[in-house]
């Protein structure tokens, strides 16, 4: 259990993250009306003008609230473009670097406080040699938590937005067919599947389809627009991944790659052998 948590620790850190923050946006929020008379930093400035922001872009696309939610998700993601992308290549480097880890592991596995601190050390000079930040996995969640309580909380105690309609769903309403919540978590399975592919050295573990399970029991019970929040989020990584960081291509380089070594390696050989064979001095 101990190992299963070193692991994953990054990963179930997120999930407790995200079930507490919904938890909190959908049981504690206030239920009061927003309004231009809303007082204090939170009601007055953040809810009360993201309420207007969203009703200007409704305005934008013919009334459409549910659009506005989506292009709103869409920007936030966008603008975080720059930090996703130094969390994914963050992500690779640790990948890169899990075998010297394994045996800085191996090589101070005594549970003694002072071996326990002499790998502490160790794993933190090799991260930083790496180029490696253990926080950054988590940082753009964490970045994100304001956004998504507000938004819901905007939706919710926005009456025009709570009752307005997008498709077949009242956006102030759970999805009665839990459409959005199966998107959401194809989403997000489609985007871990994603970076597991760009970088083989990256696992497909059971983490990999929890985390789309909790993303789909955390919205199936939450009003729609944040439902619609997490699979337009997911769907934009998504899409932002395929077209910045296509793991396809990494994979197709990387085979390639592997395959120029090969034919660098039999070529190598044949020339010992043959240097061999007419009684030449040999370098290995």
């Amino acid at each position: 259990m101990k190992d299963f948590y070193k692991k994953n620790k990054r990963m179930l850190l997120t999930l407790t993250l995200v079930s507490f923050v919904v938890f909190l946006s959908a049981c504690g929020a206030s239920t009061e009306p927003i309004g231009p008379d809303s007082s204090g930093f939170w009601d007055g400035v953040i809810i009360y003008n993201l309420s207007q922001f969203i009703l200007w872009l409704s305005d934008l696309f013919g009334g459409s609230y549910g659009l506005a939610v989506i292009v709103f998700t869409a920007l936030g993601q966008i603008i975080l473009l720059p930090l996703t992308n130094y969390q994914q290549k963050s992500m690779e480097k640790t990948q890169e670097i899990q075998p010297q880890l394994e045996e800085l592991r191996e090589k101070y596995s005594s549970k003694d406080e002072e071996t326990q601190a002499k790998l502490q050390e160790e794993t933190k000079k090799l991260q930083d040699e790496a180029g490696v930040n253990p926080l950054m996995g988590c940082l753009p969640m964490l970045i994100q938590m304001p956004i998504f309580i507000s938004l819901y909380q905007t939706v919710v105690r926005t009456p025009v937005l709570a009752t307005g309609h997008f498709l077949w769903l009242e956006l102030g309403k759970a999805d009665p067919y839990y459409i959005l919540p199966v998107l959401a978590a194809i989403f997000t399975l489609a985007n871990s599947l994603l970076m597991s592919y760009g970088n083989p050295a990256t696992k497909t573990n059971a983490m990999s389809f929890i985390m789309p399970a909790m993303i789909f029991f955390i919205t199936f019970r939450v009003s729609s627009s944040l439902s619609l929040y997490f699979a337009t989020s997911n769907a934009t990584r998504a899409i932002i991944t395929l077209i910045f960081n296509n793991p396809f291509v990494k994979r197709r380089k990387l085979k390639e790659k592997e395959e120029m070594e090969k034919e660098a390696e039999r070529r190598r050989k044949r020339a010992i052998n043959k240097a061999r064979k007419t009684g030449r001095s040999v370098r290995k």
